[in-house]
C-alpha cells in the first residue's frame, strides 16, 4: 500500500494546535514527520490537561504518528544538528513566536540558498507585514478579532466556539497550501514560502456574515444555537426536557412541516410564517407553536415525524454520544493509536480513498525518538550523551 506522501520528510518547529495539525495530517498521508520540542519540557500542549490517561487531550488528537527530537534551539551543537537534518527534509513548518524563526536562521530566505527544494510555511496570528505582525495572537483572541464572537452566542451574551476553530481552520490552509506546494515543486523543482495568517483564516470562514452586513447592513443577530437569518433553523425543546435540531431551508420543506409533522396545515400560507424572511421576522411567535406541538412528544418520536416528512434533522448529542455514534461505528471509523499510557481509540481522517488507509502510528512520547535520529544522520552514541548533559537534546 503506498500512501501519498510516503517518502516526504518534515520538520517541524511547532506547539499548540495550528501546526501540530497540520503536520499531523501530513503524516496521516504518509509523511514522516520529526517533531522539534524543548528538552524536558516539550510542546507545552503536553500539558494542558491529563484527561486522556493522565495524557492531554490536545496533544492526543493531534501528535500522532510523529517522531519527538527535543533540541535546545539556542544550546551548543543544535545548529550542526539542523544542519545535518535539513538535506533531508522536503517541508518546514513552524509556529513559533513572530521572528523567532529568522533570528534561528530558519527563515525561507537564508534556507532557501542552501536548500531550494525545501517548502517552508510559517503560521501565525497576523501573518509577515502590517501593524500587527509582532502581536500575541491565541484562538480566543482572534475569534474576536475576525469578528466571529460577535455573532456567535445569544442576544445577551457573545460566545466563543467550544473547540479551537482559529487554529484548525489556519492548520487546514497550512495543510492544503503545502500539498499544493508539493505540486508545483513537482513542477518548478523548486521549494516554495507559505504564509499562512489565523487571522486571515478566520475572516475567510466569515464570509457569510461579512456580507450579510455589507455596505453598512446590520450583521446577523447572535440566535444561539438557530440561523440568524434562516427559520426554523435550530434546536427546539421536546417532552422530558430534550431537544431536537430541525432545518427547513425552503417552502416546499415549510409546507410539508406545517402538514406532516405540526398538523397545522393553515400555517403554511399564514402571512406570518409564509416565507423566510417572515418566519425569521416572528421567529419567537413561531418557535412557541412549535415547542407547543412537540410538547407531548418524545425526541424519538419527533424525530420519526420529521424523517417522515424527509425533514433535516439531527439529535443533540453529547461528547459521549459521539464516541459511541453508531454511523461511525458502522463505517468502522476508529482505530487503536499507541500513546505511552496506553491504546487510545481514534477517529480515522475523514475522506475515503479506496487505494490506502491512512496512516494511525502511536503519539510519541517527549524526545522519544531523539537518539534514533542522531544516529541516523552520523551522531555515535558517546557524542549524543555528551549533547543530553550539555542539555542540548
Amino acid at each position: 500500500m503506498i500512501r501519498p506522501l510516503d517518502g516526504i520528510t518534515v520538520l517541524s518547529f511547532e506547539h499548540a494546535v495550528a501546526a501540530p495539525f497540520c503536520t499531523r495530517q501530513l503524516a496521516d498521508l504518509g509523511a514522516r514527520v520529526i517533531k522539534v520540542e524543548r528538552p524536558g519540557v516539550g510542546d507545552f500542549a503536553r500539558n494542558y490537561d491529563e484527561r486522556v490517561n493522565g495524557l492531554a487531550s490536545h496533544f492526543v488528537w493531534i501528535n500522532r504518528s510523529k517522531e519527538s527530537l527535543t533540541l535546545n534551539l539556542k544550546s551548543e551543537g543544535a545548529a550542526e544538528i539542523l544542519e545535518r537534518i535539513l538535506p533531508e527534509v522536503d517541508i518546514l513548518v513552524q509556529n513559533l513566536a513572530p521572528g523567532a524563526a529568522a533570528r534561528l536562521g530558519l527563515s525561507f530566505e537564508t534556507l532557501h540558498e542552501k536548500f531550494p527544494q525545501l517548502i517552508v510555511c510559517d503560521i501565525s496570528g497576523y501573518g509577515t507585514g502590517g501593524p500587527y505582525e509582532q502581536k500575541k495572537a491565541y484562538d480566543l483572541l482572534i475569534q474576536s478579532e475576525s469578528g466571529f464572537v460577535s455573532v456567535t452566542g445569544s442576544g445577551e451574551e457573545m460566545a466563543k466556539a467550544g473547540c479551537s476553530i482559529v487554529d484548525i481552520s489556519a492548520a487546514m490552509y497550512a495543510y492544503s497550501n503545502i500539498l499544493s506546494a508539493l505540486i508545483l515543486r513537482g513542477k518548478t523543482g523548486k521549494g516554495s514560502h507559505i504564509d499562512v495568517s489565523m487571522l486571515e483564516s478566520m475572516v475567510e470562514w466569515m464570509g457569510f456574515p461579512m456580507y450579510y452586513a455589507f455596505n453598512g447592513a446590520e450583521p446577523p443577530v447572535r440566535a444561539g444555537a438557530a440561523h440568524a437569518a434562516i427559520y426554523p433553523y435550530g434546536p427546539f425543546q421536546v417532552a422530558g426536557g430534550e431537544n431536537v435540531m430541525l432545518g427547513l431551508q425552503n417552502e416546499r420543506e415549510w409546507k410539508v412541516f406545517c402538514e406532516e409533522v405540526l398538523k397545522q396545515p393553515e400555517l403554511a400560507d399564514d402571512p406570518r410564517f409564509n416565507r423566510n424572511s417572515q418566519r425569521t421576522e416572528n421567529r419567537d411567535e413561531l418557535k412557541a407553536i412549535i415547542v407547543e406541538a412537540f410538547s407531548s412528544l418524545s425526541k424519538d418520536e419527533v424525530i420519526e415525524l420529521l424523517e417522515s416528512a424527509k425533514i433535516a434533522n439531527a439529535a443533540v448529542n453529547t461528547m459521549h454520544d459521539v464516541w459511541n455514534h453508531k454511523q461511525l461505528k458502522e463505517r468502522n471509523r476508529w482505530r487503536d493509536v499507541g500513546t505511552s499510557a496506553g491504546v487510545v481509540p481514534a477517529l480515522l481522517p475523514p475522506g475515503v480513498n479506496n487505494a490506502y488507509e491512512y496512516r494511525m502510528d502511536a503519539v510519541p512520547a517527549l524526545g522519544e525518538h531523539s537518539e534514533a535520529i542522531l544516529k541516523e544522520i552520523g551522531y555515535e552514541t558517546e557524542q549524543i550523551e555528551k549533547l543530553a548533559q550539555l542539555g542540548t537534546i
